[in-house]
């Protein structure tokens, strides 16, 4: 089914009113390993240097050089940047899937294609431009050995003439892409410039689509999800990160230690003040991070799916012994290895419960890469002022695709928050030290770290049965009332996690609530339930676990509630049932789970039906 859109934005003139300015999808199929991802880029970040809004999706395989993969951009001047299930250009440089690529597409849409598949062309009523790839990269590139290197520069070329993208922006593009590397800024800015001028002279301009120089994109950037937790985390005061490579979470963890070589050394000696641990297994990984985080340090992982299934013994010491740590879980589609280069939402109730007996988490839900960025720090708080585990729960689509954004803004300086934790001052003032008791209400108890100067600082951490004073206990009493204290210090955390944001509309008889990297999918939704089927909604984002107030309350609201989220289960959907039972039969499920990243029309259908369209 092909996406719904709104109008086009802008017109030249009436008499033109076939063009459409700056909206567009470009859906890129090359083989892993060929050096398109570079093309690429340029291609996404000189249309943002027009003021475009811009986004780019990878899909790539998940083993191997030479398998088939994709990259879609999609340029929007209202700036819906979600998935789009239509493309408008199609760029064939794969003979492997030129045929399937070509095949999805729309009548009238356009072909770009190396020559030498043109034999594998069998429709009629696409617009398809066979460019000699090979030729024009001959003439570009003399070194043979270079060509296979900037080939796919090409097609930056042609499409800036198809298309009129600001030539002066596709240098820019090309001289950050490669950046302080002269020789490669020239080579590559002469792959483009064969490109297109060759399209000049033997192609005519696109009859129906432009871009045109805006002003959408000033002082923004394009970033990854996973480079801004990164920053996250570097500004949120972590110092200890172990972890064990698994995609799509290691590019986390890659970033951070950049970052750390760069801004985590001491001024004097040059010495680390960090310490950056690529453990033997996920489960290691874990261990040093409870361990630090029991010295004292701030201390974080990053994995996926199948590693936080490894992580669960660990989950649950952290939640009874009281220790502070942060998971980044980037989710991937599972069960088992399942699709480790495609992104889900299906570890949100495995995370909520991770362990065995009665233990829930704190789950953090980022829904763009701003809140990546601010997430990580909130993590890094909650988890020392609650003094147990919080996750940071991102994604595939989120943590490793393209994404325009806000520039973000430096936490304000201070004192980073430790919770509470009795220094050797404070500890001569209060009578006796009691390691797990609540003395004040919401759950949560003093602690004291490693190597504080004061015979009452000491104290045996247990991760099994015990009483206030931390001594062993196996009493049914004891255990009880450590457990009901846990439970206050979970509702406790309902007032500290991120709150929903919530945007109302009057006269809305229809709400959504949706989370994580749905949100901008899910905002094209509502603008084309809204304009082509006159539904207007409201809308409730969830941004943390565990569940605040205001979801029961907007739940209650509206006659028709849809729950959209990307897995199977619907598992945030039986979260909030379990925790308002009262309200269950009203929670319809609206469900995505092929592994490609979530589009409006997929929630306009689930919402509308066929039935209900205009």
């Amino acid at each position: 089914m092909s996406t719904v859109l709104p109008e086009p934005i802008s017109r030249e003139s009436a008499e033109d009113d076939r063009l459409v300015y700056n909206d567009a999808v470009v859906h890129i199929g090359t083989t892993n390993g060929s050096g398109s991802q570079s093309a690429n880029l340029i291609l996404l970040r000189a249309v943002c240097r027009m003021g475009i809004p811009v986004s780019g999706k990878n899909l790539f395989p998940s083993n191997i050089a030479g398998l088939p993969t994709w990259f879609t951009i999609r340029a929007n001047e209202d700036g819906w940047l979600a998935r789009r299930g239509r493309s408008d250009i199609l760029i064939a440089m794969n003979d492997a899937t030129a045929a399937a690529d070509m095949a999805e597409l729309e009548p009238g849409a356009m072909v770009i294609l190396n020559d030498v598949l043109k034999k594998l062309v069998t429709r009629t009523d696409l617009r398809v431009h066979a460019v000699p790839f090979n030729k024009l990269v001959a003439d570009a590139c003399p070194d043979h050995k270079l060509r296979k290197r900037v080939i796919n520069v090409i097609y930056v070329g042609v499409l800036a003439w198809l298309l009129e993208i600001d030539t002066e922006s596709v240098a820019e593009a090309i001289s950050h892409q490669f950046a302080g590397k002269k020789s490669a800024v020239t080579l590559n800015k002469a792959a483009a410039d064969a490109g297109y001028e060759w399209a000049k002279n033997h192609l005519p301009r696109h009859p129906g689509l432009r871009m045109r120089p805006s002003h959408k994109t000033q002082d923004r950037i394009i970033i990854e999800g996973n480079e801004a937790t990164a920053i996250g985390l570097l500004f949120g005061g972590t110092t200890v990160l172990a972890w064990y490579p698994i995609t799509p979470s290691s590019s986390v963890c890659e970033n951070l230690i950049d970052l750390f070589e760069k801004h985590r050394s001491d001024p004097a000696t040059g010495k680390a003040t960090y310490a950056a641990v690529q453990a033997e297994d996920e489960i290691a990984s874990i261990g040093f991070v409870l361990g630090a985080g029991w010295a004292g340090a701030r201390a974080v992982t990053a994995t996926s799916g199948p590693g936080i299934s490894l992580m669960a013994e660990m989950a649950g010491l952290s939640y009874f012994a009281e220790i502070p740590a942060v998971i980044v879980d980037v989710q991937r589609m599972g069960p088992s290895t399942g699709l480790p280069t495609r992104t889900n939402q299906g570890d949100i109730a495995k995370a909520y419960q991770l362990s065995h007996g009665d233990c829930k988490h704190v789950l953090l839900i980022p829904g763009c890469v701003a809140e990546c960025y601010e997430f990580a720090m909130k993590a890094l708080d909650l988890a020392e002022q609650l003094q147990t585990l919080v996750f940071l729960m991102s994604d595939l689509d989120l943590g490793m695709n393209k994404w325009l954004s806000d520039a973000f803004t430096p936490p304000a300086e201070g004192a980073i928050p430790r919770g509470k934790v009795l220094d050797a001052a404070a500890l001569e003032k209060v009578a006796k030290f009691e390691r797990y008791r609540d003395v004040d209400g919401d759950g949560i108890p003093y602690r004291t770290l490693p190597g504080t100067d004061n015979p009452k600082a000491a104290y045996f951490t247990r991760g099994t049965g015990h009483k206030p004073d931390a001594e062993y206990s196996e009493n049914a009493q004891n255990w009880q009332q450590n457990m009901d204290r846990l439970a206050r210090k979970f509702e406790t955390a309902r007032k500290l996690a991120p709150a929903p944001i919530v945007d109302e509309v009057h006269g809305a008889r229809v709400g959504i609530i949706a989370y994580g990297s749905s949100d901008p999918a899910v905002a094209e939704a509502r603008h084309i339930l809204d304009v082509r089927h006159e539904t207007p909604t409201s809308y409730l984002r969830i941004r943390a676990l565990p569940a605040n107030p205001a979801i029961r309350d907007f739940i209650a609201r509206y006659d028709r509630l849809y729950l959209v989220e990307q897995n199977r289960d619907a598992q945030m959907a039986g979260i909030l049932k379990v925790e308002y039972p009262e309200l269950a039969a009203k929670i319809k499920s609206v469900l995505h789970y092929n592994g490609l990243p979530i589009d409006a029309q997929m929630i306009v259908d689930g919402i509308a039906g066929p039935t209900e369209r205009k």
